[in-house]
């Protein structure tokens, strides 16, 4: 492991100085000011994200912010394919050429051409919001050196957020990005529980943000009762145009992140990115200190988040009563007020 090598070279380095001071009658500082004893190696850091979107760009902004607190010694370089994901891998092989002790890919696309690029070669990957890890190819014996934090959402739990507020509905709508494993997904998790439950639901995938606004009045037009997506970069990116098509309808979008609400989605049962961000921080010091990603499984989040906007709420003609409210926190007052990374 590149940072482990750096760490142990440092330290001889270190006591090689500290030798050579000793030797000549050199004292160290006694007024707080770095010496070669405190000095830590610095970690070259790679952030790399598929596109910018609210989500996306808070576990970037998390991370950044959490290691910049811990004290590590880091370089952090972020970069962005801004929605061209076919330059993933062109931009991870330009980090791997530049030398990188870690690699923190963010999304299931990014992580997989991390795992592709690095094919590996003993740097550590540590990956953010990839929902199914073992779908996308990222655990196993060919993944060592690959761990991080998963998004998935109990399918379970997505169905009980709409019978919270719509008990007496009868069709759900699953709209998803065919091309994101992360949505895929979920969304197949969903409709597997719907089966199973005697459910009834429709589904409709777009290929790209063209097809969106056409994919939700298709499904609109099958009379579902509510709509969903989960995961979704892309569709979590153009918000406003899947919004105003349901609204216009009084049918409610339920998401699967805190920012896809903020951005005008009615509810959600799902990811809070800042603590996303924060697991994965906490995972990259473990690796920083010498831990192999090998010993360290994915993991989970530790908690779900549970937020309404009430402005949505609105639109679509909803009375909410304490009960269907308790347990979640608003979001989005109703006269737009945004509590959004507060």
């Amino acid at each position: 492991m590149k940072a482990l090598k750096k760490i142990f070279l440092f330290t001889v380095v270190t006591a090689l100085v500290a030798l050579s001071l000793s030797a000549c009658g050199g004292k160290t500082a006694d007024n707080g000011a770095e010496t070669p004893e405190n000095v830590k190696p610095k970690l070259k850091i790679a952030i790399v994200q598929p596109m910018s979107h609210t989500s996306l760009d808070q576990i970037r902004d998390t991370i950044i912010s959490e290691l910049e607190a811990s004290g590590l010694n880091t370089e952090i370089e972020t970069l962005n394919a801004n929605g061209d994901t076919s330059a993933l891998a062109t931009i991870l092989q330009n980090v791997k050429s530049k030398g990188v002790d870690i690699v923190i890919p963010i999304a299931t696309p990014t992580a997989q051409s991390a795992k592709s690029v690095f094919d590996g070669d003993g740097t550590p990957i540590v990956f953010a919001a990839v929902s199914n890890p073992v779908a996308a190819g990222l655990t196993g014996e060919d993944c060592k050196d690959i761990t991080g934090v998963s998004n998935n959402i109990p399918s379970d739990e997505i169905v009980k957020l709409i019978s919270n507020f719509q008990p007496d509905y009868k069709k759900i709508g699953f709209l998803y990005t065919s091309s994101e494993t992360n949505s895929v997904a979920t969304i197949a998790a969903a409709k597997a529980y719907c089966d199973e439950n005697g459910i009834a639901y429709e589904e409709s995938s777009i290929a790209s943000l063209t097809e969106l606004q056409a994919a939700v009045n298709s499904l609109l037009s099958k009379g579902v009762d509510a709509l969903y997506t989960g995961n979704d970069n892309s569709i979590a990116s153009a918000m406003p145009t899947y919004t105003d098509a349901a609204y216009a309808k009084k049918i409610p979008v339920y998401c699967g992140a805190d920012s896809m609400v903020a951005d005008g989605g009615f509810a959600t049962i799902g990811v809070n990115y800042v603590q996303l961000g924060k697991q994965v921080a906490a995972m990259v010091e473990k690796v920083a200190a010498g831990t192999s990603p090998a010993e360290m499984p994915y993991e989970t989040l530790a908690e779900y988040a549970k937020f309404v906007n009430l402005q949505a709420a609105d639109k679509i003609g909803f009375a909410l009563t304490d009960q269907m409210l308790e347990g979640f926190s608003v979001l989005v007052e109703k006269d737009g007020t945004s509590h959004f990374g507060q």
